[in-house]
């Protein structure tokens, strides 16, 4: 791990970035002002990730390396492990993928961890791990497992398409008659809620979650303990609401005196991940011209920071600097048609004030870079552009 430090520095450290978050986390020059968000970027568990992979390379430069999927939701990321050798097989690799690989093979788990399922399939192959699974998901593993031994169901927060949240699913079901059901929204809880009050059709029930529940799940039997988990990337606030959510309709169902017997809770939010959106709240409470938001399009963190922009100014959500076209067009992700959304006349004229924040898997350099953009965009040489001393 030490003997790649210097390395990983040199891929995406910024020490604009840092002078910048040094001096308060303003930079003006001409009549365009850049700020940061407080908190931003890499977090822990990322760095920690991706140290593992540069430090798997360097201690087995002969043998074959394979990461399941993507070592954190960043594209640039992703390719630099790609073009250091370290060959990409799918999340959930195929029986005829597992099959290819030896034993002397190492293969590298994600930070966001993999299914039980596929761990014991490369387990039986008689591969070597290095696993980077964060120690926050790693939290809410052992509170599903708990839920699972005392047979109580686990209600996870989170998007059942995830690879979190598919691996957090996995270890309640790895357990003998565990089970889980995976709620995206509050609209869903309350789906869930008129249900366990209510009842309601079963199947319907079924066919609305399917793909987001766990095998043999019945609401009418599976929904009378319930244990609340999340994906650690979600809207503390939201989830925060769904377990009182769950709570109050537990405690109408069977009793306040009655609700441990029913009812669990737990919160597992990634540190990181509220300090990140704590610290854009405390941004957007600036006055802002627009907001840009630098990230893998498929990272939850980052699009949940995307979200709390839409509502308060214009907000960009982009992968890199090159998506800022000209000052007439930029390319950004349109969280809601999950696609690319060409929009014009973005940047203004005159005095301008532009927040910028990041995803924790984004690296410094690619925050760096978008500040140059900006800049140039409006004019100021590459040369002006310095860290404040």
């Amino acid at each position: 791990m030490t003997a790649v430090q210097a390395q990983v520095v040199a891929h995406y450290r910024s020490e604009l970035v840092e002078r910048i978050r040094a001096a308060g986390g303003r930079l003006t020059l001409g009549d365009l002002t850049v700020r940061l968000a407080k908190e931003f970027g890499f977090c822990y568990g990322v760095e920690r990730a991706i140290d593992l992979a540069y430090a798997a390379r360097k201690a087995y430069p002969d043998r074959r390396i394979a990461l399941l999927g993507e070592i954190i939701h960043n594209p640039e990321v992703n390719d630099q492990i790609r073009r250091m050798g370290i060959v990409t097989i799918a999340s959930k690799p195929s029986d005829e993928e597992i099959a290819g690989l030896q034993p002397e093979d190492i293969v590298i788990i994600p930070a966001f961890g993999t299914e039980v399922a596929t761990r014991r399939k490369l387990e039986a192959r008689g591969c070597s791990f290095v696993d980077t699974t964060c120690g926050d998901v790693m939290s809410v593993w052992k509170r599903v497992r708990q839920y699972s031994r005392e047979s109580v169901t686990s209600i996870i927060h989170g998007k059942a398409w995830h690879e979190e949240t598919l691996a957090t699913s996995s270890q309640a079901t790895a357990q003998p008659d565990g089970h889980y059901l995976v709620v995206f929204n509050l609209a869903e809880t309350d789906y869930v809620c008129r249900y366990v009050l209510n009842g309601g059709d079963k199947l319907e029930f079924l066919e609305k979650f399917k793909g987001a529940h766990s095998p043999g799940f019945d609401p009418d039997i599976h929904l009378q303990a319930i244990g609340v988990a999340n994906q650690t990337t979600m809207l503390r606030g939201e989830t925060e609401e769904v377990q009182r959510r769950f709570r109050a309709t537990m405690e109408s169902k069977y009793g306040t005196e009655a609700i441990d017997r029913h009812f669990r809770f737990f919160d597992t939010i990634c540190g990181a991940t509220q300090d990140r959106q704590d610290a854009l709240e405390k941004l957007l409470q600036e006055p802002l011209d627009l907001l840009i938001v630098i990230g893998g399009y498929n990272s939850s963190n980052t699009s949940h920071l995307a979200e709390m922009g839409e509502g308060r100014l214009p907000t960009y959500f982009i992968s890199n600097a090159a998506k800022m076209v000209s000052t007439d067009l930029i390319v950004h992700y349109d969280l809601h048609r999950k696609g690319d959304l060409e929009t014009r006349a973005w940047l203004p004229a005159g005095t301008a004030v532009v927040g910028v924040t990041a995803g924790a898997s984004c690296p410094n350099n690619l925050i760096e870079d978008t500040i140059r953009r900006l800049f140039e965009l409006r004019g100021v040489e590459p040369v002006q552009i310095r860290p404040p001393s």
